[in-house]
């Protein structure tokens, strides 16, 4: 933020501070009245009857105030409010801290309503540079801080753009700074409208207005007490601007100059600042010229000098002298101003004595007398005797009067006074002559009016009652404004208002001061005492007491010793004047004797002050003068009191004011000691009541000051009304409507207009405090949702801290169980000692055959795993080269297609580029001739436009030569004729002629540009006047040439009434063209609206296949999932069968029982195989159909995108064609203005030849005095035809307005389609919501997964939530009971508001005590009474919305008791699942049982054996475990496939879910387009509405053409009557005939060109349906459809655009579908690879779990590089929009070029139209059958390559292509090479493996020798023969594999609590 903006804009970041808005809605803050600072915040604690308790905001101290004076607050959005009248609370509490609080924040300006406010900081801001007003130049109001530079802008835009007067009112105390806001008014308006742009450039002028003010400053400012520059006069300063807006000139008036000052000043004051320039810095020889002195031996300058801190006197004398030079006045002017100065210095130093006998005075000293006369150029002794003894007229005789001392004195005071007041008339004279010296007559103007504001003094005297005056009409003039202003916008809004003249209050006190007679006010009462000689002030006072004692607004002095003699109640508060000197004052009396002497001296400069002696009031006027009886018989009106002069200088001010729009500016001073920032709350509020502002507010209350955009006041207080507005669009009108019903507002307190909201004030405050409590509401209820929500987290933890403490304690009972139990021990204790028996020695001696074989199995083991290591390698590296040459043979056949693809392209592509631009070549051709034919027919039109106006100046010219013409002849006349009837006659009608001659002269100052040429025909024509002079003598001759004129004329007369016929007529047809328009403009909104609804279905489509393509896919994903699981299942089935079989093998030898269990286990593998085939078989079936469905729904899914893309191109297009159709009809619309503006034009042109016919008439009277009846019946008939015309006028004015009101509707639509774009947008947002929803569904599929394998934990949560829920209800409960006692609280409430009615009441019956106090607060008691109703029927509400709260509530107990049987039921379905659950365990237990009994059978076995040999037990024992393990595997599997169909449950279930969704999505969306249609019927209804209107209107205007025309017939049978007598002008009328035929064959030649420019359009047309026809047969070849449409494309730009998106999405869909194809082709054959690895290595289960992780990572990298090939598809498709983007601007400056061309053949649009739409039929027969072939597109590759290729239409993309071609050749080559690298790795990998799968055969060799080693060795061992050692480690080995199945086995069941 700069310097400026700190003193400009507010920080809003702390007015919306949400703290302050808390604490003003917590505490009800209210202002309060203080001594100290005006007014204090406070909040109510009690109220007792008519006083009330306040508690202090910033003391905290308790006061007890009466309510009156008790004001609202405003709320804390409202602080620091730009506009006053936006505030809410409108009091003067509210007003004063916004003005501090902006005034302590350097904000100096503020709004009031319709004036500024201004503060003087009293000190230099950096607001007025000219950076500041580059920022303000050409801004509205409302977009730009307050500033002075804003009221002048919006003065100087509206002066321009209305054509009106402006003016600038200035108002204040002494030191508010009007001085200078009237200086940068007239900076600003010298930067702004200077025709030399730059400051260095500034013109003469602009420097001279500039210059006028430091001139004024200096003869007219002085230092007073408040100000050190206060202006002691008012100025209205006029600036004349000229038709552009340049300054062409200036004119300044001034009003009651402090004269005064001149002779006496107050103490610390100074008297004008020339005196002390002049004294300070003139020079030497200055100084003597003009006999200057010493300050202090000047008795006029009373406080000598007196100095200015920061000023210097000299440079500003300097500065000002040079001012004086740049306003052109001569030095010699200049000494004399200087001479009369120091002269007005010199009057004060002249001394009298009174003489010892006599009264009379006499001059001792008469140096200041020589002084006096030698600056003034007098005779010393005749102006002494002037002095002394002035003659005197008594009767008819002089007499010569000695004087006293005292009026001695008195006249030299006067004189004094009299002569620097007259200097300073003079000075301002010629200021205006220098400003105004260019004689340029200026088209408009704006005053800027710098005037005292109203003053009240503890005493106030005569001058005072000027000014205050001068308020009172300022303020009704301002009052009358506002409130017209107020009743504009009413009006404009269609608010019905009936009008308040505002005005009228202040008509009694103005009455009061300047009524003239029936009863004389105080003026006329004070200049009738001046006519009396013996009258005195007293006698004065007593006459006002008398005439006036009774006027309301008149007040007598109360006591006797009251210093005041009578008091005014002006609107500003009561004034007390003393009537001290107003008869002196008021006659202004001066030595007529010394100022004879000064009218007849030897100086120039003082002579020519004088000159007017003759006006001036003499010594023989003033009162008591003259002692004779009867010497006082002088008549009235011989002189003029200051009183009438004052009055009569007043009036003109409020005439011009009043006829020009004025501006208020009201500045205020902060306090009296000149220090910033302090600002004194009382001495301000006086001034608001003085300057009117609190009174405007006064006003402004009485209608509706609060007002809000519908936008804004829906967006704020919705939350009022939660459910009133329905989902989906709807108007704000209509909305806000809704919102105020809901509301409940009474209907006084609000209206509605047409784009805001009205409100009365107080009421946005109630709203706002109504929203704030809703506000906290919400946040209250959101808070408890929290503290619910995390109590019942922690409660729910806790409850799981309980389970896990009972779980641990039952595991710890069970072990203390255990733990005293004798088997347990004896098990523990037994344990070890098992193998205890062997025998030692056997172990001693097996012991070395064991290390031999043990070293010979560690030295193969050793080499085994070495092997297999290398193995591994060999074939995971092999896989890898696989992978990679498969993946690089794919890339490389992929790149040969695309570059094979990118050729034909860019062949195409090239063919494509030259066509296009050879038509752009030919187009470019083309328009070039049309602009030239264009530009040679605008020429020829100038041409003869010209001609007309130069024939009709010429005749204007000639009129007005003859009009002077005539008055000569009116004197040869007189000399001719004698008798008086006929002189009278002609005296009349020579006035009848000046006044119309003025009329003329008014119109001719508005053509001020056509004057110059006219001033040189003038210069012709006069030689030619003095021809006709000469020739006058001869009158025949004269006579005769005149009736040739007349009849010239006359034919000129009938030739512009048969052109008003024919504009008449055209402008008929331009009507009737506008209501086809508006016609059309329907239809098209029709248009508009079913196209939405089908864009809007096709979007809906849309979503529901990306959803269920996304649900397929997902669905795919899981199945391939579950297919990898299988398949590792089977895997590791197969490893276990084969563990299974070498241990069943190895035991063969055993027994015959063991021969038989292995026949048992042999049967049950087999079975098991055939189960898990079978499984896998039916796993396959059901995989393949799931594959076959999901590539049937893919399809499907794949053509209804296709087809819903379709659609919303078509309706994209459909909208494009609407946009331009409107586009078209806005052309169309600004040609008929254009139109409308011509036919007025020619009208006005008709008026005037009009009224030149009426001159003409006159003529013929004065000629002919037989046909002067005849001549007076015509000019009759002429006035009421130009009335008629008038007529016409308005109707036309009505016309432009109807036209405002359809641009105003096809703003609508424009918004209309703009909400449609902001629909789009939302949708598509609801697409990426919907894919997050479905995201979302996917992570709950999985939580669900983890879930269903916790059932127990999810029957527990159950438990939990019924605790919960039986929590909730019992909270209910207790919410309910808190509504009922919220229901008493609110009937206690209501108990309350009723004692306050009450209250009220009586307070109302108080109100006549005090009813002089409140009569200026009644209306807002009254605003407040409508509060309070407004509060009882909110109350009411509140009542009615507490009974649907109830009805609510039990709806809600109702819903909660629906979930508690909901829960119940799901409870008891998880209770029937446990039962389920529980039987499914005792069958697994029952089957534990048997596997337990089999046990047992094996453990009798066992012990049978290992009495025997204990080596066969223990591998009966490990069969026994592995087959445990391989029950849990089957069981595991089993569940693994239930939960597979649980989840494929789960996502039906989903889907169907996503279904419902979508249906109630369309079944809403049908809901908001059947509104929609109702609103586009409604409109449709008021456009229907508005065409009748205007068929109405013409039907008037044909009515009233038709009585015209009957008037105009009437004229030509008089004027046919007149032809007999003026046969002569035929031949005139002839040539005129001729030229006017002339002009015919020419208007008829260009005719014929726009006919032949019509024809060729026509064939052009038609050239366009041919190429449209031949669309429909050319299906394959797309090329050539694109040239013909680019042919319709000149035609109609729409059709091009349509088929351009068109293609984009073609091309699009088809680049999608080949990547969607290609990935899905990648995918597939991935699979089939990965299914055949699977299948070929099954029996290596080592080798193949190792490939299927490569084959994992594999895929990783596909998909990495499925990735980047999709950014780079990305980056190429960004690259085709750019280019795309590229292409339409093309288009659409073709398209512009082509919209030139058409704005000249209005005439054919409709034929275009007509066609247009049969070009749309055909391009709809286009798109349904290119969605066919997009079908077959879809089933070949072919034709989508081809589609492709046609129809990319790029123009650049050719060049991106070739580079891309470019880096793919690279590619290929680095793919050849590593091709090559990898054939070459392959064939050593092959080597490689040969060599490992010998090495391999080796070492399987081996390994059967080994094991037939170990199988001869397990036979030895089984006899008996191996030693000890041997037996233990394999019965070790035994042990360990034992404990690791049970480890398996653990970790597969389920864990236990």
């Amino acid at each position: 933020m700069s310097d400026a903006d700190k003193f400009l804009y507010v920080d809003r970041n702390i007015v919306n501070n949400p703290l302050a808005q808390a604490d003003w809605a917590s505490k009800k803050l209210v202002w309060v009245p203080s001594e100290r600072l005006g007014f204090e915040a406070g909040s109510i604690k009690e109220e007792h009857g008519d006083e009330a308790m306040v508690e202090l905001a910033d003391s905290g101290k308790k006061v007890r105030v009466n309510k009156d004076d008790i004001q609202k607050m405003n709320p804390p959005k409202f602080s620091k409010v730009e506009d006053m009248a936006e505030l809410t609370c409108l009091n003067e509490a509210s007003v004063l801290h916004n003005l501090k609080e902006r005034y302590y924040s350097g904000l100096i300006y503020t709004y009031s309503g319709l004036f500024c406010v201004v503060i003087n900081p009293y000190k230099n801001l950096p607001i007025y540079s000219e950076e500041i007003i580059e920022m303000y130049k050409g801004k509205k109001r409302h977009e730009m801080p307050p500033h002075i530079y804003a009221i002048t802008d919006t003065a100087y835009r509206s002066m321009m753009q209305d054509r009106e007067d402006q003016s600038i009112l200035c108002t204040g105390e002494s030191g508010a700074g009007k001085t200078e806001n009237t200086k940068k008014v007239i900076q600003y308006l010298a930067h702004v409208a200077s025709s030399h742009k730059t400051k260095k450039d500034q013109g003469e002028l602009e420097k001279q207005l500039l210059q006028a003010n430091p001139i004024l400053e200096a003869f007219g400012n002085a230092k007073t007490v408040k100000n050190d520059n206060s202006s002691r006069f008012g100025k209205f300063i006029r600036i004349n601007f000229d038709v552009n807006g340049y300054i062409v000139g200036a004119n300044i008036e001034t009003y009651l100059l402090e004269k005064s000052r001149a002779i006496r000043q107050a103490k610390d004051e100074r008297t004008f600042h020339i005196f002390y320039y002049m004294l300070t810095g003139s020079g030497d020889k200055l100084r003597t010229e003009l006999c200057l002195e010493g300050y202090n031996n000047y008795r006029f300058l009373s406080n000598g000098n007196v100095t200015i801190p920061g000023q210097n006197d000299k440079d500003i004398f300097n500065e000002t002298m040079e001012a004086m030079r740049i306003m052109g006045i001569p030095e010699d002017e200049q000494i004399g101003l200087l001479r009369v100065i120091s002269s007005v210095l010199q009057l004060g130093n002249m001394s009298f004595k009174k003489e010892r006998h006599t009264d009379q005075a006499s001059m001792p000293d008469n140096t200041a007398a020589q002084k006096v006369c030698h600056l003034m150029g007098m005779n010393v002794t005749d102006f002494t005797r002037a002095i002394l003894s002035p003659r005197i007229k008594v009767g008819r005789d002089y007499v010569q009067k000695a004087q006293t001392q005292e009026q001695a004195e008195f006249a030299v005071e006067a004189l004094a006074k009299a002569t620097y007041e007259r200097m300073f008339r003079w000075l301002v004279m010629r200021i205006n002559k220098a400003l105004d010296k260019t004689k340029r007559q200026g088209a408009s103007f704006i005053g800027i009016l710098d005037i005292a504001g109203f003053e009240i003094f503890d005493l106030n005297s005569f001058e005072q009652l000027c000014i205050n005056y001068t308020n009172e009409k300022l303020q009704q003039l301002f009052n009358h404004t506002m409130f017209i202003l107020e009743q504009e916008e009413y009006q404009r809004e269609g608010i019905e208002w009936s009008f308040i003249d505002f005005g009228l209050d202040l008509q009694p006190c103005i009455d009061l001061i300047e009524k003239p007679a029936s009863p004389p006010g105080i003026l006329a009462l004070l200049d009738e005492e001046c006519w009396f000689p013996k009258a005195t002030d007293k006698s004065f006072v007593e006459k006002v007491l008398q005439e006036q004692g009774t006027h309301p607004k008149f007040f007598k002095p109360k006591k006797l010793k009251d210093e005041a003699d009578f008091s005014i109640i002006h609107y500003a508060g009561k004034v007390d004047y003393k009537a001290v000197e107003w008869l002196m004052k008021n006659m202004d009396p001066l030595n007529d004797n010394v100022a004879s002497l000064l009218n007849q001296s030897t100086d120039k400069f003082v002579s020519e002050l004088w000159k007017d002696v003759d006006h001036i009031v003499g010594l023989d006027k003033v009162a008591g003068m003259s002692e004779l009886p009867g010497a006082f018989k002088t008549r009235k009106g011989m002189f003029r009191t200051v009183g009438q002069l004052y009055k009569e200088q007043l009036s003109k001010l409020m005439a011009t004011l009043r006829n020009t729009n004025p501006n208020f500016v009201r500045c205020i001073i902060p306090n009296h000691e000149k220090k910033a920032g302090k600002l004194e709350p009382y001495l301000v509020l006086d001034q608001l009541r003085c300057n009117g502002v609190l009174e405007g507010i006064r006003i402004c209350r009485q209608g509706f000051p609060n007002r809000i955009v519908f936008q804004e006041f829906r967006q704020r207080y919705e939350i009022l009304t939660p459910n009133s507005i329905p989902k989906g669009f709807m108007d704000g009108k209509q909305a806000c409507l809704l919102m105020i019903k809901a509301l409940e507002l009474d209907p006084n307190l609000y209206r509605i207009g047409q784009s805001k909201v009205f409100f009365r004030a107080g009421v946005l405050a109630h709203l706002e405090e109504e929203r704030d409590m809703k506000i906290t509401d919400v946040i209250i209820s959101f808070q408890a949702w929290c503290r619910g929500f995390v109590a019942r987290k922690a409660f729910a933890k806790r409850q799981q801290q309980l389970t896990a403490m009972r779980v641990i304690q039952r595991n710890c009972a069970a072990y203390l169980k255990l733990r005293n139990w004798q088997w347990w021990r004896l098990f523990t204790k037994v344990k070890p000692l098992l193998q205890v028996s062997r025998q030692e020695e056997e172990i001693q001696a097996k012991d070395d055959e064991l290390k031999k074989v043990k070293e010979k199995q560690q030295m193969a083991e050793v080499q085994l795993q070495e092997l297999e290591s290398k193995q591994q390698q060999l074939s995971a590296e092999k896989m890898a080269l696989q992978e990679q040459l498969q993946a690089e043979m794919d890339l490389c056949a992929e790149a040969d297609e695309m570059r094979n693809r990118l050729v034909a392209k860019k062949q195409e592509l090239e063919e494509i580029l030259h066509d296009l631009e050879a038509r752009v070549e030919e187009e470019e051709e083309r328009a070039t001739q049309l602009m030239t034919e264009k530009k040679k027919m605008q020429q020829n039109i100038s041409d003869l436009e010209n001609q007309l106006d130069e024939e009709e100046a010429a005749r204007q010219k000639l009129q007005l030569e003859k009009v002077t013409f005539e008055a000569k002849l009116k004197k040869v006349e007189e000399d001719v004729m004698v008798l008086d009837d006929q002189n009278n006659k002609l005296i009349k009608e020579k006035k009848l002629m000046e006044e119309r001659i003025s009329e003329f002269t008014t119109n001719l100052a508005e053509e001020e540009e056509k004057s110059k040429s006219l001033q040189k025909l003038k210069n012709k024509h006069e030689a030619m006047i003095t021809d006709l002079e000469d020739r006058l003598r001869r009158e025949e001759k004269g006579r005769q040439e005149l009736e040739k004129n007349r009849r010239k004329l006359e034919g000129d007369s009938t030739e512009l009434t048969d052109q008003i016929a024919e504009l008449q007529a055209q402008i008929a047809e331009l009507r009737a063209q506008l209501a086809k328009k508006e016609e059309e403009l329907q239809q098209a909104l029709a248009r508009i609206e079913e196209e939405a609804a089908q864009k809007n279905m096709a979007q809906k489509k849309i979503r529901e296949l990306e959803a269920q393509l996304s649900e397929l896919q997902e669905d795919l994903e899981l199945e391939r999932a579950a297919r990898t699981k299988a398949e590792k299942q089977r895997r590791d089935l197969g490893e276990e069968l084969e563990a299974l079989k070498t241990e069943l093998e190895d035991t063969l030898d055993s027994t015959a029982a063991q021969q038989e269990l292995r026949t048992k286990r042999e049967a049950e593998v087999t079975h098991l195989k055939k189960t898990l085939d079978d499984e896998a078989k039916v796993h396959e079936i059901q995989v393949a159909e799931m594959r076959q469905k999901h590539s049937q729904a893919f399809d499907e899914l794949n053509e209804q995108l296709e087809q819903a893309k379709r659609n919303k191109v078509s309706m994209e297009k459909a909208k494009q064609a609407l946009e331009s159709e409107r586009n078209e009809l806005q052309i169309e619309l600004q040609t008929l203005m254009q139109g409308k503006g011509d036919s007025e034009h020619r009208r006005k042109k008709a008026e005037a030849q009009v009224q030149e016919l009426q001159v003409k008439h006159t003529e013929s009277e004065k000629q002919r005095i037989e046909l002067a009846e005849r001549v007076a019946k015509m000019q009759a008939e002429l006035d009421n035809v130009n009335g008629l015309l008038s007529e016409v006028e308005g109707k036309s004015i009505k016309a432009s307005k109807d036209c405002s009101a359809v641009e105003s509707q096809l703003q609508d639509v424009q918004e209309l389609l703009q909400e449609e774009t902001r629909q789009k947008l939302s949708f598509t947002s609801r697409l990426r919501q919907l894919e997050d929803e479905q995201n979302n569904l996917k992570e709950q599929l999985e939580e669900e997964e983890e879930a269903k394998r916790n059932v127990e934990k999810q029957l527990l949560s159950a438990q939990s939530q019924l605790t919960e829920l039986k929590k909730k209800m019992e909270q209910e409960a207790g919410c309910l009971e808190n509504a009922e006692e919220g229901k008493k609280r609110l009937q206690r409430d209501l108990e309350g508001v009723n004692q306050r009615l009450e209250e009220r009441c009586t307070a109302y019956d108080k109100l006549d005590k005090t009813k002089t106090r409140l009569q200026q607060e009644l209306d807002d008691l009254l605003v407040d009474q409508d509060h309070l109703r407004q509060i009882v029927s909110n109350l009411e509400k509140k009542q009615k919305k507490f009974d649907q709260m109830l009805a609510e509530e039990k709806s809600i107990s109702a819903r909660f008791a629906d979930e508690r049987d909901r829960a119940e039921a799901e409870a008891r379905e998880k209770e029937t699942r446990a039962l389920a659950l529980t039987r499914e365990l005792e069958t697994i237990s029952d089957l534990k049982d048997e596997l337990d009994r089999a046990n047992k059978m094996l453990r009798a076995e066992m012990e049978d054996l290992v009495s025997s040999k204990d080596d066969v037990g223990k591998n009966v024992h490990e069969l026994e475990k592995s087959k445990r393990t391989m029950e849990q595997q089957l069981e595991e599997m089993r569940t693994q496939l239930e939960e597979l169909e649980d989840e494929l449950q789960a996502t039906e279930d989903a889907k169907l879910r996503l279904e419902v969704n979508m249906q109630a999505m369309k079944a809403q969306y049908e809901r908001d387009l059947a509104g929609r249609d109702e609103m586009g019927e409604e409109k449709k209804k008021q456009l229907v509405k508005q065409v009748r209107e205007m068929e109405m209107e013409l039907e008037d205007e044909r009515k009233q053409r038709s009585v015209a025309v009957a008037a105009r017939k009437k004229m030509e049978l008089d004027l046919k009557e007149l032809e007999a007598a003026i046969d002569m002008a035929n031949k005139n009328r002839d040539e005129a005939l001729k030229q006017l035929k002339k002009l015919q064959a020419q208007m008829k030649d260009l005719l014929r060109e726009l006919e032949d420019t019509r024809m060729s359009r026509e064939e052009i047309l038609a050239q366009a349906k041919d190429n449209e026809k031949k669309l429909k047969s050319m299906e394959a070849e797309m090329i050539q459809m694109q040239e013909e449409l680019a042919a319709a494309e000149r035609m109609k730009r729409q059709a091009q655009q349509e088929r351009d998106e068109l293609q984009d999405e073609i091309n699009s869909q088809a680049s999608k579908n080949a990547l969607i194809a290609e990935e899905k082709r990648k995918l597939e054959s991935r699979i089939a690879q990965l299914e055949e690895e699977l299948e070929e290595e099954q029996c290596n289960t080592e080798l193949v779990n190792d490939r299927l992780k490569k084959a994992l990572l594999q895929t990783d990298q596909i998909n990495v590089e499925l990735t980047a090939e999709r950014s780079t598809a990305q980056r190429l498709e960004g690259a085709r929009s750019q280019l795309e983007r590229q292409n339409k601007e093309l288009k659409l400056k073709l398209q512009e070029m082509e919209s030139t061309v058409k704005s000249k053949y209005k005439a054919s649009i409709t034929a275009l139209e007509a066609k247009i739409a049969q070009l749309e039929e055909q391009l709809d027969i286009e798109t349904r059958e290119r969605q066919q072939a997009s079908k077959l597109v879809r089933r070949t590759e072919k034709k989508l390559k081809e589609v492709v290729l046609q129809v990319d239409d790029e123009r650049r993309s050719a060049e991106q292509y070739k580079d891309q071609s470019e880096k793919l050749n690279s590619r290929m080559k680095q793919l050849k090479r590593q091709l090559e690298e990898a054939e070459e790795e392959a064939q050593r990998a092959n080597a490689n493996r040969r060599k490992l799968q010998r090495e391999l055969e080796d070492a399987t060799e081996s390994a059967d020798a080994m094991n037939r080693e170990v199988n001869t060795l397990k036979s030895k061992l089984r006899r008996g023969d191996l030693p000890f050692t041997m037996r233990r480690i394999v019965s070790r080995a035994g042990v360990e594999s034992d404990d690791e199945s049970e480890t398996k086995s653990e970790t597969s069941e389920p864990k236990p609590e």
